[in-house]
């Protein structure tokens, strides 16, 4: 169940005056944006991280063509799903090649997009992290001995944690790892533009990704951020993400108990109510 908003007039809402910097990709900002404003912040939109299309799609390619070959598909996000769809489709192929395969995937948002392509899904684990994927699945097949039987398909970005796929082969699945997308830092993304922005009255910044930590370490070309975010409240969505933020030199104040945006808003809106 998603969190419920503040039913209280506008001036008094916990965001109220506050400014949230978020680093999501723009394409996919507008949710959370919304969510923040909801609590009354103003948002400011500072992406550190794009989603961008390979240059060369042929291992996908061969993945798909030969769909027949896999007992699973196991995607991780709604990126991937995207992208997967939009290679499948322009294959000629679509989404009741899928019907033979099991599916799992991470998160309630790659389910419900994967709803909305008229693909079911059988896992959908709790954790979000690899760890989770990988005991859910064990869970399901009914132990880990019926991996050794297993031919997995794993679509995702083209970096990505190895923990998963290394779990599965250690397991004695056979998993191919197929890039479907890739991330980079913006183009457009301006140095002084990010500092100006960052040191113009920002309450908190607020991490979706790993992804969008080191980029925004890359753009200040250094590895402590804690001088670039001084005074600035960090937020973070995940395990994962409060690691890599940890690592460039950050204290994480605030971290939602579920990995969902809406909860991320709420844990943010939360922590101002109460400061």
């Amino acid at each position: 169940m998603e969190p419920a908003s503040y039913l209280i007039p506008v001036n008094s809402l916990p965001l109220t005056g506050r400014t949230i910097v978020i680093t999501r990709a723009l394409a996919q900002a507008d949710e959370f944006a919304h969510e923040l404003e909801r609590y009354g912040a103003q948002v400011i939109a500072c992406p550190t991280i794009e989603i961008q299309e390979l240059d060369d799609y042929q291992r996908l390619d061969e993945a798909i063509n030969h769909l027949y070959g896999y007992d699973w598909l196991v995607l991780t996000s709604v990126n991937a799903v995207n992208y997967f769809f939009k290679r499948l489709t322009a294959l000629g192929h679509d989404a009741a090649s899928l019907d033979e395969l099991k599916v799992c995937v991470i998160g309630e948002a790659t389910a419900e997009r994967l709803g909305d392509l008229k693909v079911h899904v059988d896992v959908i684990p709790d954790d979000f992290k690899a760890e989770g994927v990988f005991s859910a699945l064990e869970r399901f097949i009914g132990g880990i001995d019926a991996f050794k039987s297993l031919n997995i398909l794993l679509p995702r970005a083209s970096v990505a944690r190895d923990f998963l796929p290394k779990a599965l082969e250690e397991a004695g699945a056979r998993v191919d790892i197929v890039p479907v997308y890739r991330t980079a830092l913006p183009d457009k993304l301006d140095r002084g533009r990010v500092a100006a922005l960052l040191s113009g009255g920002a309450d908190c910044i607020a991490f979706t990704s790993a992804s969008t930590v080191r980029n925004l370490a890359q753009l200040f070309d250094t590895q402590d951020l804690s001088t670039v975010l001084s005074g600035i409240t960090i937020a973070c969505l995940g395990d994962i993400t409060s690691q890599a933020a940890a690592q460039f030199g950050l204290k994480v104040e605030i971290q939602p108990e579920q990995s969902t945006i809406p909860f991320l808003a709420r844990a943010i809106a939360d922590y101002f109510k109460q400061t």
